[in-house]
């Protein structure tokens, strides 16, 4: 086997792997993860919330009802919210490193990491099989504020095709949101475009799951333009 010197995405050290493990992590041409790295990340593995993906931990279990956690159970007893997602895919827990990565990305303008996630990502959604995949949007303001929407840039390493199916009002970020404001603020998208939804299977995509809030004000907006199957995919679960 060859071995080459790359750098490392996250940590910007070397990353001198063999042959066989660049081309398995081949997320960039002249980058990949080092051993170090791909130990830090919690990849999301077993037993899963049947909606959001949440990893049935230990600690999950005490929450669990039947195929669902906690939250979802909450989210499903509601009539205004239950059955808008269908399934939820995430990569990866949201642990301190993770926090620290796409804290990079979305707030330090760290562009490059999206390419680390890409082939992940293309994986996922191709297996979701959806007819239009949209990301959620940031309002003009915010995106003044961070140049770019990590929404966008995670599916543009996908190179899959996409719609901006929504637009997004301005308002307070929701990572300063306790999770009950979270939960119960109001609509904050509207569609950005009118074409044919009906019976469409949509995938939203976003960085990060916590509340699963954001997720599902976008799923009930589409709904009630006539989408049918919604369902999601974020790098993390928090």
């Amino acid at each position: 086997m060859l071995f080459e010197t790359q750098l490392c995405l996250l940590c910007g050290g070397e990353a001198e792997e063999e042959e066989s493990w660049s081309s398995l992590f081949s997320w960039a041409k002249d980058y990949c993860f080092c051993k170090n790295c791909m130990g830090r990340l919690a990849r999301i593995d077993g037993e899963t919330c049947r909606i959001c993906g949440r990893a049935f931990t230990e600690n999950e279990q005490k929450f669990r009802v039947g195929d669902l956690c906690g939250d979802c159970d909450r989210w499903e007893q509601d009539d205004t919210w239950s059955g808008l997602i269908s399934a939820n895919v995430s990569l990866y827990s949201y642990n301190d490193f993770l926090k620290d990565i796409i804290a990079r990305f979305k707030y330090r303008g760290d562009y490059m990491l999206a390419k680390a996630f890409g082939d992940e990502a293309r994986a996922a959604i191709k297996k979701l099989k959806p007819d239009v995949i949209t990301p959620i949007p940031l309002s003009p303001e915010r995106l003044y504020e961070r140049g770019f929407n990590q929404a966008e840039a995670i599916l543009e390493q996908t190179g899959f095709k996409w719609n901006l199916l929504l637009s997004r009002v301005h308002g307070e970020k929701q990572s300063k949101k306790s999770r009950s404001e979270r939960i119960h603020v109001p609509q904050v998208f509207k569609l950005a475009q009118l074409g044919d939804l009906d019976g469409c299977r949509i995938l939203l995509v976003d960085d990060i799951y916590t509340t699963g809030s954001t997720l599902r004000h976008a799923a009930k907006l589409l709904r009630e333009a006539g989408a049918g199957d919604i369902s999601s995919f974020t790098i993390a679960r928090g």
